[in-house]
């Protein structure tokens, strides 16, 4: 085990959902909640805990698509690519916030871990489309113009603190 990672936060997680296999899924999501991912260092960490295969837990969390092994940014921008979206102008404005944060289809994640782009399937908001979101918050109608705008406004938010 790394001595230099914190093992409290997962043990209170430990605490609230104990250690029995049928809890490792809420017990990943939880500790991915508190990190925006899901570090190696739990892995030998749970299955000591838990008495459970480690390969089994990590099984467990590249199964599930919402869990990620590697680090995401403070804001999670996820842009919508299903047909409403994808017909009316999703690939610009992807193109637009690659731009706009130095990233591209092979990396995600900004160096100052501020921002993640990911795309997705669906968003469940066809008839707002093109729709992104931040951090689960919809804006719809995006447009290059309005995602340049508000990768400012964020930058903005971060510098004011």
């Amino acid at each position: 085990m790394n001595e230099n990672f914190d093992y409290r936060p997962i043990d209170e997680i430990l605490e609230v959902h104990g250690t029995k296999p049928k809890a490792i899924i809420a017990i990943l999501q939880d500790i991915q909640e508190k990190y925006n991912y899901l570090p190696a260092e739990i892995f030998p960490y749970l299955a000591a805990k838990m008495k459970f295969g480690e390969a089994r837990i990590y099984g467990v969390a590249t199964f599930y698509e919402n869990f990620s092994l590697e680090p995401k940014g403070k804001y999670i921008i996820r842009c919508c690519d299903g047909t409403a979206c994808h017909v009316r102008g999703s690939t610009p404005i992807l193109t637009q916030l690659y731009d706009e944060l130095n990233l591209s289809e092979t990396k995600h994640t900004t160096d100052d871990l501020m921002f993640t782009v990911e795309t997705v399937s669906c968003l469940g908001a066809c008839g707002l489309a093109p729709v992104i979101t931040v951090n689960g918050k919809v804006y719809p109608a995006m447009t290059p113009v309005k995602v340049a705008e508000l990768i400012k406004e964020l930058k903005e938010e971060i510098t004011n603190g």
